[in-house]
């Protein structure tokens, strides 16, 4: 059962009630991220997420980390480029623990100088970490040379730069600017009565005022070109970038189905002729992002240098040959199959309960029911499928980058 409150100031609350687990779920969800940052604001959002554990009037981050601990709860954040979420997941006896050091943190942390300066250094060792990760860095890349200067083709993590410029009062500033109770969905999942619930978040997040008014999201343009970036390594690393969906589309579930067919599982096409057939990559997969208004739909694969080309050619053949020929009903009937299991497995977890409950409320206002969901599904046709890889497949619009030796390929 799902249930949802509006508060007198704006501010969502939704819950799924699951009476036969016996733990819950529960996330404070700000529909505010990376690609509402200017560029010298750059990172401060995940700043944020990472400041929210370091202290509030009441609690240490000692305190914070100890609570929780001695609960069994675990807790954590994170940032993308339109949403930040505070969560935490404890034995459905410690839900008032919880919510009441979720509250601190989120309503009375202080943003301790001494504190930000101590994890100035841990987000730049983030930032080294994911440039040492070659198959994370290159889509970091990728999404640089499709977005090109627009906020999303900026790193979530911000520059080195700009951490190490942001003091305590200007991460506390966008933090009370800009996380307005319009903007703030708390959801939580698993065995909860809702009304309790609502009546334990109410009072506290009840008190949130607004803010100043975010920028306007601005649709991005489409930079289709190629980006080489040298490094001494083993692989070339390839992403192949295309425009995909806005996360709302109708067509989003043909999307899902298409990135399975092509490289979304260990049957798929790309998977099967690339590494199972020709053993040219470990690695190959597809992949699509999507935004409010926009989306990226890719693919990447890690080879080596001497297989750059051929493997670049039977990528371009597979999303060929999706443009010509309609996909075999045996085929999308697996699809929709390996789909519908990985989504019912998943409606198994409180977590992803309490991600679902939350992503529905800020995108479509209302909870979207799973048998829906599926009928959207089953919906889809061979010529659909045709279709929208000749929307998406254009050659003019084809974006490629590779991480590696590149001068050896």
């Amino acid at each position: 059962m799902t249930k949802k409150t509006t508060l007198p100031n704006g501010i969502k609350i939704v819950s799924r009630t699951m009476p036969h687990v016996r733990s819950a779920s529960m996330g404070v969800w700000v529909d505010v991220g990376a690609r509402d940052e200017s560029e010298d604001q750059s990172g401060l959002s995940h700043f944020i997420e990472h400041m929210i554990f370091k202290g509030t009037t009441r609690r240490s981050a000692y305190d914070i980390a100890k609570a929780f601990d001695a609960i069994g709860g675990q807790t954590n954040a994170f940032t993308s480029t339109e949403n930040t979420c505070y969560h935490a997941r404890v034995m459905d006896t410690h839900l008032d623990t919880m919510v009441d050091i979720l509250s601190d943190i989120f309503l009375n942390s202080i943003f301790d100088p001494r504190e930000v300066e101590r994890e100035r250094p841990v987000i730049v060792q983030e930032i080294g970490m994911v440039e040492d990760t070659p198959e994370e860095y290159v889509h970091l890349l990728a999404g640089n040379n499709f977005w090109g200067d627009h906020p999303l083709g900026r790193s979530i993590l911000g520059n080195r730069d700009n951490i190490l410029s942001f003091s305590a009062d200007t991460i506390k500033d966008f933090f009370h600017r800009f996380y307005h109770p319009e903007r703030i969905v708390i959801s939580v999942a698993g065995n909860v009565d809702h009304d309790r619930f609502v009546d334990m978040v109410g009072p506290s997040f009840g008190t949130i005022q607004n803010g100043l008014s975010l920028p306007a999201r601005t649709v991005p343009p489409i930079q289709a070109r190629t980006s080489a970036h040298p490094r001494s390594l083993e692989q070339v690393h390839i992403c192949l970038t295309t425009p995909g969906m806005a996360v709302t589309d109708p067509r989003r579930f043909a999307c899902s189905l298409l990135n399975t067919i092509l490289g979304g599982n260990m049957s798929s096409r790309l998977f099967q002729e690339i590494r199972e057939q020709r053993g040219l990559a470990y690695s190959v997969y597809s992949f699509m992002m999507s935004n409010v208004d926009s989306g990226m739909f890719g693919v990447y694969a890690g080879v080596g240098a001497d297989n750059v080309q051929q493997t670049t050619d039977l990528i371009l053949a597979a999303t060929d040959r999706l443009c010509q020929e309609p996909v075999t009903v045996e085929e999308l009937t697996d699809a929709k199959e390996f789909t519908k299991g990985n989504l019912w497995l998943a409606a198994e977890s409180v977590d992803n309960q309490m991600v679902r409950l939350a992503q529905n409320e800020i995108h479509f206002g209302a909870y979207v029911p799973m048998d829906q969901v599926i009928r959207n599904l089953d919906a889809v046709t061979p010529g659909d499928i045709q279709s929208l890889a000749r929307a998406l497949f254009r050659k003019d619009r084809l974006g490629v980058t590779l991480l590696g030796p590149v001068d050896r390929c």
